[in-house]
């Protein structure tokens, strides 16, 4: 995020309520993209950034033409733990750019389309395990 788009949230975050988007990979489900897709990953909805860029950005699309001020970028499960699964962990980093290019790509369309300011946020999350129920220790998440 560049220093102005910083800015920019932080002052409108002490001015006005910033609605960002909900569910990603309810929304990308919905969309019904095949196992070719997934490339045999089924689930791996990170792997979408990549194969279906454009069911990522149809996404977004809904949430901001909904009215929502900020996305959250299709990378919930690009980290070393949850990409370990699926045997990809080497490619963190290619998902999460990629994820984010996305993101950012339709927030400047909107913001184009009718000078309001768009936001992107970078999406972490634990994976699939949580530790409070046995599936994974935490030190193996916070580390991932």
């Amino acid at each position: 995020m560049t220093a102005s788009r910083a800015t920019a949230l932080r002052e409108a975050l002490a001015e006005r309520v910033v609605v960002a988007d909900g569910a990603m990979g309810t929304m990308l489900q919905a969309q019904e993209p095949t196992l070719a897709d997934f490339e045999n990953l089924e689930g791996c909805n990170e792997i979408l950034n990549l194969t279906r860029p454009d069911i990522v950005a149809s996404v977004h699309r809904e949430y901001f033409a909904a009215g929502v001020d900020c996305v959250e970028t299709n990378t919930f499960g690009a980290n070393h733990a949850a990409l370990g699964e699926y045997d990809i962990a080497h490619r963190v980093h290619e998902l999460s750019v990629a994820g984010a290019r996305v993101a950012r790509e339709v927030a400047d369309e909107f913001t184009a389309a009718d000078g309001r300011q768009r936001w992107v946020l970078g999406s972490i999350g634990p994976g699939t395990k949580l530790p409070t129920l046995g599936h994974a220790p935490y030190t193996v998440l916070r580390d991932a």
